[in-house]
């Protein structure tokens, strides 16, 4: 078994990239294969619209033709059992190249059938995690979950299967003396990140025991 998971974070040591590696430790620990790609590390751009995955008898029907460093990592994903994404929430929605990312992967599988389908060649699991400054509530009042319900709602199309993890009130700064956010209570998250963040590592380390054994 073989999973991948992809930071959509710029930070390589912080609450996105814990949580992933949380769940690689999970895959792990009952025998999968375990890769960590950082996205901010490749060199890449979102859709460009040609079309060229969805021309009928195309020589790139069903594959995205830009070349690109995502070329080695779409046949990456072919090959693996189960990936899982994760991303920061910035202004309510995942991170720039994360965005950019999954156009790239899923509209190459995407049919435009009816119903919609999926050219992907195979069933996989997938998790998201996502990580974010707002406590739980501020998402609900802010609307904030159909944009999550969507995305899974497409992963699923495409790939058969996908869960959420979702981990709120992020501790952002490693010293909030440094940073002008009066609005954050520093206390209060870091009460929070000492007592609640452990529990969310421990649910991204079973989130990544059922992807694998699913």
């Amino acid at each position: 078994m073989k999973i991948i998971a992809f930071n959509g974070s710029p930070r390589k040591k912080w609450n996105t990239a814990t949580l992933l590696k949380k769940a690689l430790e999970g895959a792990a620990s009952v025998g999968a294969e375990t890769e960590l790609i950082n996205l901010y590390d490749l060199d890449y751009k979102g859709c460009y619209s040609c079309f060229s995955c969805k021309e009928k008898d195309g020589a790139s029907y069903g594959k995205c033709p830009i070349k690109d460093d995502l070329q080695l990592i779409f046949r990456k994903i072919e090959n693996a059992d189960a990936i899982i994404f994760g991303s920061p929430i910035y202004f309510s929605e995942i991170s720039g190249e994360m965005r950019s990312f999954l156009e790239r992967l899923l509209f190459q599988y995407f049919t435009y059938t009816e119903p919609v389908g999926s050219l992907f060649p195979k069933k996989i699991a997938t998790g998201f995690i996502y990580t974010m400054g707002i406590t739980e509530d501020l998402l609900s009042e802010r609307g904030m979950s159909q944009n999550f319900v969507n995305l899974t709602k497409y992963l699923t199309i495409i790939f058969g299967y996908s869960e959420v993890l979702m981990s709120f009130d992020a501790y952002q700064f490693q010293d909030y003396s440094k940073v002008v956010a009066p609005r954050f209570d520093e206390a209060k998250k870091l009460k929070r990140r000492q007592g609640v963040f452990p529990i969310d590592c421990q649910k991204a380390f079973e989130l990544g025991k059922r992807l694998v054994t699913r």
